[in-house]
This record gives C-alpha cells, structure tokens and sequence, in this order.
C-alpha cells in the first residue's frame, strides 16, 4: 500500500486550499452572521459556488463519473486529502457541492437511477442546482439496524403511498432541498426476510403529506441546514420513483455508507488538525503561574498525544480508502466500521484538549472549537452507533480465529506434566 499523495492530488489540494484561503475563509464571519440573521443560504455563497465550478473545482468526491457529468471522477483515496482540507472549514464542502448528504445521494443515483430519475434528479444535483436528503433514521426504532425501520411503502396500482416518521434528517430545512430518498418497508414483505424487506423511494420534498416536525438541535445547537423530524402521511409518488429494485434498500443503504463515512473521517481529521493548530497557538500566547502554558509538561504531552492520534488516524482512514478503490465497499466493510470509530473518539478528544487550554473561551462561539466538540460527540451515532461497528471489527476477529483455530498452540511454554517427565 502507498499512500503518498499522487503529483495530480498534490496539485489539487494547492489550489482548494489557496480558493479557501482566497475567497472562501474571508466570508467565514459574514457566513455566521447571515445565518443568525435567519438568511440561508447566504447571498455570497452562489457566487462562490459558479467560481469554484469554473476553476474545475467541483463534484470532487464522486467516481465513475461520465464525460458529459461535471466533476473530476477522483478515487475515495485522492479525494480523502481534499475532504481533509474542506472539513476545516465545515461550511465550505457546499462550495465545490461536496456537502452530507448529497454526495452518498449522488451515488446512489448515480448507481441506481433510471434515465428519467437521473435528467430529474442526478444532474440537477450534480449540477448544484438543488439539495438533497437521505430519510432513513426514525424515532421509534433502534435505527442502528435498518431492518427495524418501519416506514411503509405500500404499492397501489401505479403508485407508492407512503406513511411513517423519520428524524435526524440532514439537509431537509435547506430552502433548496427538493429530493428525499426514503428508506421504506414494503407493506408486502414476506415475513422473516429481513435483509429484503425494504426498497429506496424518491419523494419531492414538496409531495403532498410530507412536512418538516422540526429541526432537532444537536445538543443545543442548529444547523441551518436541517436535523429534521419527518412526518409522511399518505404521500403518493408514482411508481417509477421507486430507485433501484424492490426490496434491495438495505444493501443499497450499506454501499452508499461506505464512501460516505470516509469522507466523514477525513472532514473530522481536518478539524482535528486545526484544533491541534489552534491549541498550539493558544500554549504559545496564555501566560499562567509565572510561565506559557507551552511550558507545562503535561500540555507539551496533550500536543504530542494529540499528533500521534491524528497521524494514525489518517493512515488507518487512507487505508479503508485504498481497501475500496483496490477491492470494493463490501470487502472494506471492517475497515470503514474501524475508521468510523477511530475519527469519532479522535475528535471529541483532541477538541477537548484544545477547549481546555482555551478555557471559557473554549465553550464559547468564538472559537469554532464548541462546535467541533458537539459534531465529534454526535459521530458517536452518526452512520451508526459506536457498538455496532466495533462489533463488526470483533466479529472478523473471531472469525478468522475460528478458521484459524489451535494455530497459536506451539506458542505455549507450558511444562510438561510429571507423568510424561517420569
């Protein structure tokens, strides 16, 4: 495995970083303010959006592109360092439309849709003309199993008419949002088959019966873009919205995952990378009981813990990435389970270090440290609770130890019994 950064991604990380630095960062303020003012998307945001895609900085994430798509049809590993650099800044993925949940969205489509559902909506996303959601979470079941998901889609002559709740939407207050993807059950589901029970439906957001409960805060805090509640009631959408084949839901939900969660990982490095940044800075400038606090050695071993775990986090991230272009999402099913786990715990813990020695002002706004903090604590469900991967981990683990069983035998140096040193 090599995981040096080809001349092509090099080139590319330069010039994302330089458009963030250049155009991008400088708004970072008024971004903030137009989002308490109620206005979102701020005004400023279409421009960015047409000047990054015509500097070629666009659709970043997504292989397999075609020739008439835009984008750069990069692999899960070349576009990792690129998610890194964006994660910084969280608002700016929506620049280069490289934003949750749009691009797991656009795969699905890209993989599933039919040429109708993909000039209606695959290149109208592509094109960053709308937003999208994925509607798969909901309040009464353990959604850590999709197969629990209760929402039903019942077939009535050439339409689906759905009915059920979901919550934690991501993307679904954004004024654009036209698209939700609805995990559903099929009303006619033999029982027992769990794993075929449920199938993907296209619903436009403005379908009759669909409406926004709320936008759920994640711990105390809104994202204006939406963690919504869901409520559809009798929605009817033909049947030709229907994505992919009935019944094949959960394993379409599994492969979208996958990519997905890499570029979770990598924006969270990239926050972590800047909490160490702003940590360091912070241990250089407080003055505290006749000394920096870059003098005290148990802050020196919190920076130096904290650049350890950040760089064995972004090769065991890089790693999955590699596992997914070389060998396909289901063979690097454990690996993207690890990396999920792994960014999560990183992120809670080097922002906590950093909100330490940024004491009050750590827990304020005006760091963006609070928020990083409250996103790390939420990854520990995101895509999945914590319990539910490090079970898939273990389960590999003993599985090969069964396959493997007694091998580890002439390892032992137990003594001889006296009967057969007699």
């Amino acid at each position: 495995m090599d995981f040096e950064y080809s001349p092509k991604v090099v080139e590319l990380s330069r010039r994302l970083g330089d458009f963030i630095d250049r155009y991008v960062l400088p708004y970072n303020a008024g971004w903030h303010r137009s989002v308490a003012a109620g206005v979102y998307p701020p005004p400023f945001l279409a421009d960015m959006k047409a000047l990054a895609k015509s500097e070629g900085l666009w659709n970043l994430f997504l292989p397999g592109l075609r020739d008439d798509e835009p984008g750069m049809c990069l692999t899960n590993l070349e576009y990792a360092p690129l998610a890194e650099i964006m994660g910084r800044l969280p608002w700016a993925s929506e620049v280069f439309n490289c934003s949750a949940p749009d691009t797991g969205n656009m795969e699905l489509l890209h993989l599933f849709a039919t040429p109708e559902q993909n000039r209606l909506w695959l290149r109208p996303l592509l094109e960053g003309e709308i937003r999208s959601a994925f509607a798969m979470s909901e309040p009464d079941v353990a959604s850590s199993d999709p197969t629990n998901l209760q929402t039903v889609a019942r077939r009535e002559g050439d339409e689906y008419v759905i009915n059920g709740r979901k919550w934690f939407i991501t993307g679904a207050a954004h004024p654009d949002c036209k698209l939700l993807i609805v995990l559903c059950r099929n009303a006619e589901s033999e029982e027992g088959d769990k794993h075929h029970s449920h199938s993907m439906v296209l619903v436009p957001m403005d379908t009759p019966g669909v409406s926004v409960v709320r936008n759920i805060p994640i711990m105390q805090h809104h994202s204006p873009e939406g963690h919504c509640e869901l409520l559809f009631r009798d929605v009817r959408v033909p049947a030709a919205n229907l994505l992919g084949a009935a019944g094949e839901g959960f394993a379409m939900a599994q492969a979208r995952l996958g990519p997905g969660r890499i570029h979770h990982c990598m924006r969270t490095i990239g926050q972590c990378e800047l909490a160490l940044a702003l940590m360091c800075e912070r241990t250089l400038e407080r003055h505290t009981f006749g000394k920096y606090l870059a003098d005290f050695s148990n802050v020196q071993d919190w920076i130096a813990e904290s650049r350890l775990e950040i760089d064995q986090a972004r090769l065991l991230v890089l790693r999955a990435a590699w596992t997914l272009d070389k060998l396909g999402n289901k063979a690097g099913r454990v690996d993207v389970s690890a990396i999920k786990v792994v960014a999560a715990r990183l992120q809670t813990r080097i922002v906590d270090r950093a909100m330490q020695v940024f004491g009050a002002m750590g827990l304020s706004p005006d760091t963006p440290l609070a928020y990083f903090w409250t996103w790390g604590r939420a990854m520990h469900f995101l895509d999945g609770p914590d319990e539910v991967h490090l079970r898939t981990v273990a389960r590999q683990e003993l599985d090969r130890a069964r396959e493997n069983r007694g091998a580890t035998a002439a390892y032992f140096t137990l003594p001889e019994s006296p009967s057969r040193m007699e």
